[in-house]
């Protein structure tokens, strides 16, 4: 369960904010797409492969 404290005279919308961050790092909304339909094991693998890669090239355009 997510406890979001709202100090005295805060914002409503920066509290919302802040909710919104926590909820969005725990990954329910991630896990909840990627249960919606199967995938196999090998197409898991290619899809991790490529956005290694992909990263890597961002990294490299970094340096």
């Amino acid at each position: 369960m997510i406890i979001i404290p709202v100090k005295e005279g805060e914002n409503i919308e920066r509290a919302l904010k802040r909710f919104k961050r926590k909820f969005e790092k725990t990954g329910v909304i991630k896990e909840l797409r990627e249960r919606q339909a199967f995938s196999k094991p090998s197409v898991k693998k290619r899809t991790q492969l490529k956005k290694a890669v992909y990263i890597q090239g961002l990294q490299r355009q970094e340096d």
